[in-house]
C-alpha cells in the first residue's frame, strides 16, 4: 500500500457573515491522497469545492473560519496551526494552490522573476538571487517554459502561458501535495491541453507526490485523476475510482452531473442530455434530510427528514443516499 501523503477527517469549515450567522460550506469532508496519486473533486458552482481547497491548506482568514476536524500532511497535524507558521513552513513547501483564475495572480508590475523570488526568499531569506534564476530557469525549462519568461512582465504573456507560469511558480519548492482549482478554464482548447499535460508531468517527474484537482466536469477528471469525489452543498455524496464515478455512478446528483456534460467517451456519446432542475440549497438554513432532494426525481418522504452518511458500496466507493444501491439501480434501468 503507498505512503498516505494528505489525511483528511472530518474536515469542517465555515463563513461567518456580518450579521454574525455561520454558513458550512464544508461540512465533516473526509479524504485520502496516496504518494503518486490524483484525486478530482467535481460538483456545481456553489457546492463548497473552492473553499474545501482553501480549507485544505490550513491558512483561514476572515470570512473563512476552522471549525473542527484533521488535515494531516505527511504525518503533520496542521489543523488549527498558527496562521503565521503554517505560511512559513506548510504553504508552497507542503501544500500549494493554483486558484481560480490564476491568469490574473500574478502582479502586473513585476517581472516574473521578481515574483518567484518573493515566494522563495519568504521561505529561504538566504537564497541569493542568482541561484533563484538557476533554480526558476531548471524548473522552468523542465516543465516545458523558454527560460526568457522569467524576464517578461505578465502582460507580454498570453492567457496559456501566464497559466502555465503560475503552475510553475507554484511548484518551485517542489511541494508534497498540489490542490489545482480549474486550473484549464477560460483557456482555449489548445491551452487546455498544454496545461493539463504540464499538471501531469508535475507527478511524473516526481516534482509533486500528489494532487488534488477541482473542476466541475466528470469526464476531465477520467482523464487526470486516479479517484472521484463528488461535492454537493458542503458534503461528499459519492466518492470512487473514476472509471466507477463516469461509467457507474450510484447516487442521483453523480448521475445527474454526468447527463448534463456533453463528453466524448465511449458508451457515453449517446447519453441524453439532461439539465439538473433547481440550485443548491441555501447553506444558511440547510435542509434536514438530504440536501439533494428537491431536485432527485427518486425522492421519497424519508429523503426529506433522515440525514445518512456516506454508505459502503463496496470495492472502495461510497454514497451518500438513504435509497439502497440495488434499488437505485433498478430505478435508473427502468428510466432508460
Amino acid at each position: 500500500m503507498s505512503k498516505v501523503i494528505l489525511e483528511v477527517n472530518e474536515l469542517t469549515t465555515n463563513y461567518v457573515t456580518r450579521f454574525r450567522e455561520k454558513i458550512y460550506a464544508v461540512d465533516h469532508v473526509s479524504l485520502k491522497v496516496e504518494e503518486g496519486k490524483s484525486v478530482g473533486i467535481a460538483g456545481e458552482s456553489g457546492c463548497g469545492k473552492s473553499t474545501l481547497a482553501l480549507s485544505l491548506m490550513g491558512y483561514y482568514f476572515a470570512p473563512l473560519h476552522y471549525s473542527s476536524g484533521e488535515i494531516i500532511v505527511d504525518g503533520r497535524n496542521i489543523s488549527g496551526m498558527d496562521p503565521d507558521d503554517v505560511r512559513k513552513t506548510i504553504l508552497g513547501r507542503e501544500i500549494s494552490y493554483i486558484p481560480q483564475a490564476a491568469m490574473n495572480a500574478l502582479n502586473p508590475t513585476q517581472r516574473v522573476i521578481n515574483f518567484i523570488e518573493d515566494v522563495i526568499q519568504a521561505h529561504y531569506p538566504k537564497t541569493t538571487k542568482k541561484e533563484i534564476y538557476e533554480l526558476a530557469r531548471e524548473r522552468f525549462e523542465l516543465l516545458g517554459l523558454p527560460a526568457e519568461v522569467l524576464r517578461k512582465y505578465p502582460v507580454e504573456l498570453s492567457g496559456g502561458m501566464k497559466q502555465r507560469t503560475v503552475i510553475a511558480t507554484s511548484v518551485i519548492l517542489s511541494p508534497k501535495v498540489l490542490i489545482a482549482d480549474e486550473p484549464s478554464s477560460a483557456l482555449d482548447v489548445t491551452s487546455q491541453k498544454m496545461v493539463i499535460k504540464m499538471i501531469m508531468d508535475l507527478m511524473n517527474k516526481g516534482i509533486i507526490k500528489a494532487l488534488i484537482f477541482i473542476t466541475h466536469e466528470l469526464p476531465l477528471l477520467y482523464n487526470v485523476t486516479d479517484d472521484i469525489m463528488v461535492m454537493y452543498a458542503g458534503q461528499i455524496v459519492e466518492r470512487g475510482t473514476a472509471e466507477q464515478m463516469v461509467f457507474d455512478p450510484i447516487h442521483p446528483y453523480t448521475r445527474a452531473l454526468m447527463g448534463s456534460i456533453i463528453v466524448p467517451e465511449a458508451g457515453l456519446r449517446d447519453v441524453k442530455l439532461a439539465a439538473i432542475p433547481g440550485t443548491p440549497p441555501n447553506l444558511k438554513n440547510p435542509p434536514s434530510g438530504c440536501r439533494f432532494a428537491d431536485r432527485c426525481k427518486f425522492v421519497k418522504p424519508e429523503c426529506r427528514a433522515i440525514s445518512v452518511g456516506l454508505r459502503d458500496a463496496g470495492e472502495g466507493r461510497a454514497y451518500r443516499c438513504i435509497i439502497p444501491e440495488e434499488d437505485l439501480r433498478k430505478a435508473y434501468q427502468s428510466e432508460g
